[in-house]
């Protein structure tokens, strides 16, 4: 029994335990209706904006979906993110405080390897899960177990970029006998590059000329004569968005025209720069990642396309939205099976989750393999053709994007040599 003088202290301490427990119990309550944050920086500006950009659609209209659906674990999501300006010094410091600052939950990659290699050590050192968007062989050196690669490259990444150019190429009767290889000196064109050369021993075509040029370089000109001077049978570009531009109005100036060019060519895939270029694509044979043919009409992306076109002129982005946005969404959607089925955001069960189990997108159904790739590439080669003018509609339908490899997409044999598809 308690005496006179312990009464009132334990009362005291029974109320303050009280008041605590109370605390304690509204702040499990406002905790749970906090959103999940996921941190990612992405180009908004630069060169690569424009893919950019219309990525981040695709993650918005997931956050969106997501959110109408309850959101996650019983919380909302909420995306937080930085422009990195294209420019891969300013990845480090974004990460840095998107961890150290903001205390995101998860983080994601922005897009483009140039983008993603700079960002993995410091997503290594706090043992983060991350999905790169449209990285090349980033995790080659680097073999992190909780990176996965958002990009159909399959087991072999550098190869996967240019095989089916190479294997389009090798089939024709005569076979080329020489390539050249023209690359810009980044993270991805020396990856492309390397596959490049691979592909080209294993087709048994030799290679006459390797230029390669740094990022941001304008003039071409010169680089395509010198090439033309080795008079190659093909040409693989490894470039990027910008590059790509001024390499085929190079090519126009100087009236080169190989049986075959193109392979690694990064922007061709924007329809932005598809209207820019117009006929100047007639011929070229290059990779895409997704189109909508029958084959690649998996289940959800129709009902995607139709909520991404409705906004694409109001947010300034691609207003066909072929390329970046179904992967931008297909990057959240990958996060959210693991989270789901794993209930959980701790960033080792996710990986552990993704590892072992195949996840169901909108681009199809898909499962990692060794090192994060895909366990099978399903990279596209396509051949441009029968683009008149620079009317942007016409690049809504797929009959002048014809499909030349993997063989269960294939929509149409390739027109060869190309100064046929120009006529």
């Amino acid at each position: 029994m308690l005496t006179d003088s312990l009464r009132k202290p334990v009362r005291y301490l029974l109320g303050t335990a009280l008041a605590v427990g109370a605390f304690v119990g509204s702040y499990a309550v406002a905790s749970a209706a906090d959103p999940i944050r996921i941190g990612l920086g992405i180009a908004q500006s630069g060169q690569l904006a424009a893919d950019g950009k219309a990525a981040l659609v695709g993650m918005k209209i997931w956050e969106e979906d997501v959110n109408a659906k309850g959101g996650l674990l019983g919380r909302p999501v909420k995306l937080v993110y930085y422009d990195d300006q294209s420019n891969p010094a300013n990845v480090p410091g974004i990460y840095t405080k998107l961890l150290d600052v903001d205390k995101v939950d998860l983080v994601v990659s922005g897009y483009a390897t140039n983008m993603i290699a700079p960002a993995l050590p410091v997503v290594m050192q706090k043992n983060k899960v991350f999905i790169g968007l449209f990285g090349t062989a980033v995790n080659a050196e680097f073999k992190y177990p909780r990176y996965f690669s958002m990009n159909a490259n399959g087991q072999d990444p550098k190869r996967a970029v240019t095989s089916g150019f190479f294997e389009v190429a090798a089939a024709q009767s005569p076979k080329p006998q020489t390539v050249a290889i023209i690359s810009v000196d980044a993270e991805f064109g020396r990856n492309a590059a390397d596959g490049a050369r691979e592909n080209a021993k294993a087709a048994g075509i030799k290679i006459v000329q390797e230029r390669t040029y740094p990022p941001g370089n304008t003039d071409f000109s010169s680089i395509i004569r010198a090439v033309q001077a080795s008079k190659p049978d093909i040409v693989v570009i490894c470039s990027y968005p910008l590059d790509s531009v001024g390499i085929l109005r190079a090519f126009k100036e100087t009236g080169f025209e190989p049986k075959l060019a193109g392979g690694a060519m990064v922007g061709l895939q924007s329809t932005v720069l598809k209207q820019q270029l117009g006929p100047l694509l007639n011929g070229i044979v290059n990779y895409e990642k997704w189109i909508p043919v029958d084959t690649m009409m998996f289940p959800g992306v129709a009902e995607f396309l139709k909520k991404y076109q409705a906004r694409a002129v109001a947010e300034g982005t691609d207003p066909i939205g072929y390329n970046m946005p179904p992967w931008g969404y297909t990057v959240m959607q990958v996060l959210e099976q693991a989270i789901r089925e794993t209930n959980s955001l701790d960033d080792g069960k996710i990986a552990d989750y993704l590892r072992a189990n195949p996840v169901k997108t909108i681009v199809g159904d898909l499962k990692f393999g060794p090192g994060g790739e895909w366990a099978e590439s399903r990279m596209l080669q396509v051949q441009y053709r029968n683009i008149k003018g620079n009317d942007i509609e016409q690049f809504s339908k797929v009959d002048n994007q014809v499909i030349l490899t993997p063989a269960q997409f294939k929509t149409g044999d390739v027109i060869y040599p190309m100064s046929k598809a120009r006529q």
